[in-house]
């Protein structure tokens, strides 16, 4: 019988070395990208710091534009370089198309229903095509052109107030409440948020606190294990953050099949479309999904916009020849002091410049949503293993000393007689991604930001509040899913 147990033992020791060799053999067939030598249990995660971004474009000086780590227990693949992500983004588009959800996201099922974290599949595709032709298409934005002219002339005058009481406005917060309420009247008709009041100030705050939650730190996305014990309450708060406004949005849209009821279909906005198509096609589109669609444009559509032109007004008032040059383009193309109308952004060649190189120094989602592949991918020559979440670091592409000439200055000139565009085709410059998952809101914040900034600079001189001088202005970022200034930017507003 002792006999038995040796040879059982002595096979099973034989079985289980052949499989190590077997893996090592398989391992070794493969060229895995290259990257730092993890630590038990931590991997790399020492060497990423509070900012990512930066520490990441570091790491890949040494180790190249394709670099693996081990971040705790998760294989992530960071993809630095125009060329490679060409690769990644268009050329194996689908294979690299899976999101990586954090696990905040899952909170409420949010990423079963929401199109930024959908796999692809023929649930996101009709998301995504009704969002293209009923929200974002060229037509659409036309048709409520008026609208956010309304809400352009509304920040004016918030400004105007501003000016005249001698007090800074807080350039980051009035865009952010611009933006929302340009969202909110475009799919509801109405304000979610005023200026003068705290009646709306819990949904903006809502918003906000799930722009954070989602951009900090959690354990559970490093060690996927602990997503049972929760061990920061990130994915509790987050839970309670989209029962709020899942909850707000549930209200509106019973009132809005009330109203519908007593006075027949209407056609006003996008809640009406999407209602409409919810009737027709019940099998594309329910109530739930119009619901997180909703909180998916809130939280994704405000804070981008918000900070892009936060960041674009405090690189002008560090470089005040940059500011005159725009003020005098304005002056000249529309006049002095009038509010910009979306049709006149494409004579304005220096304020689209302007508007480039902010995207350029200042990417709203510096290392982009995060992918994951599904299976084993070659790219250029590297296994990327299964189940590795691939991270796109366009801050470092836009800093890169050998694709930009002084990569570190703020240089609207450098896109003057460039054909580099943002949208997706030029990797050198991808604030908004490309390929399938390029975001859909793209057309519209192409629109937005353009004409908020111009108004700003078109309505008043600006001074940095406290008499600060330019060159001391504080340029620290706060790493999260959006890159925003770490302090807020303060400014005076005088009248021209």
């Amino acid at each position: 019988m002792d006999m038995d147990y040796q040879r059982i033992l002595i096979a099973l020791c034989l079985a289980w070395t052949l499989v190590q060799c077997l893996r090592l053999l398989v391992k070794r067939g493969r060229k895995f990208p290259p990257g730092p030598f993890p630590l038990p249990v931590v991997g790399n995660l020492h060497l990423l710091g509070d900012q990512p971004h930066r520490s990441l474009a570091r790491l890949a000086q040494k180790y190249g534009p394709v670099m693996m780590l081990k971040l705790g227990m998760v294989n992530t693949v960071v993809i630095s370089s125009p060329a490679m992500a060409r690769e990644a983004l268009q050329k194996q588009d689908l294979a690299f198309s899976t999101r990586s959800i954090p696990d905040t996201l899952r909170a409420r099922n949010h990423s079963q229903f929401a199109v930024i974290w959908l796999p692809v599949s023929p649930k996101w595709r009709t998301i995504r095509k009704i969002m293209n032709s009923n929200i974002f298409s060229g037509s659409k934005l036309d048709a409520s052109q008026q609208l956010r002219v309304r809400k352009i002339q509304e920040l004016i005058t918030y400004c105007q107030n501003n000016s005249q009481a001698g007090e800074a406005v807080d350039i980051g917060r009035a865009a952010f409440r611009t933006t929302m309420n340009l969202l909110s009247n475009t799919i509801f008709s109405k304000d979610l948020t005023d200026p003068y009041s705290d009646s709306a100030k819990e949904f903006k705050e809502l918003v906000w606190n799930i722009m954070e939650e989602a951009g900090k730190p959690n354990l559970v996305d490093f060690y996927p294990f602990l997503e049972k014990f929760d061990p920061q309450r990130s994915h509790h708060r987050m839970s309670d953050h989209f029962t709020k406004v899942l909850d707000l949005f549930e209200n509106m849209i019973d009132e809005r099949l009330e109203e519908r009821r007593v006075s027949g279909n209407k056609n006003v906005d996008v809640l009406d479309t999407l209602l409409n198509i919810s009737q027709e096609t019940p099998d594309e589109i329910d109530n739930t999904i119009i619901k997180h669609l909703c909180l998916d444009l809130f939280a994704a559509g405000t804070d981008t916009s918000s900070n892009t032109v936060e960041w674009a007004m405090t690189e002008l008032l560090n470089n005040p020849e940059a500011m005159a040059k725009a003020q005098a383009e304005l002056a000249d193309v529309i006049g002095k002091g009038k509010l910009l109308d979306e049709a006149d952004v494409t004579g304005l060649s220096y304020l689209q410049c302007i508007v480039k190189e902010t995207f350029r120094l200042h990417p709203p989602a510096p290392l982009l949503l995060p992918r994951r592949v599904e299976q084993d991918v070659v790219l250029c020559g590297y296994t990327i293993p299964k189940d590795s979440k691939i991270l796109i670091n366009v801050w470092a592409m836009g800093r890169d000393p050998s694709i930009w000439k002084n990569p570190l200055m703020f240089n609207p000139e450098r896109f003057s007689n460039s054909e580099i565009d943002v949208r997706g085709r030029d990797f050198e410059l991808i604030p908004f991604g490309a390929g399938r998952r390029i975001c859909p809101a793209m057309p519209m914040a192409l629109r937005m930001v353009p004409v908020m900034l111009g108004s700003l600079l078109n309505s008043f001189r600006w001074k940095i509040e406290g008499d600060i001088a330019p060159k001391d202005l504080n340029m620290e970022e706060k790493f999260g899913i959006t890159l925003a200034k770490a302090h807020p930017l303060r400014a005076i507003p005088i009248p021209l």
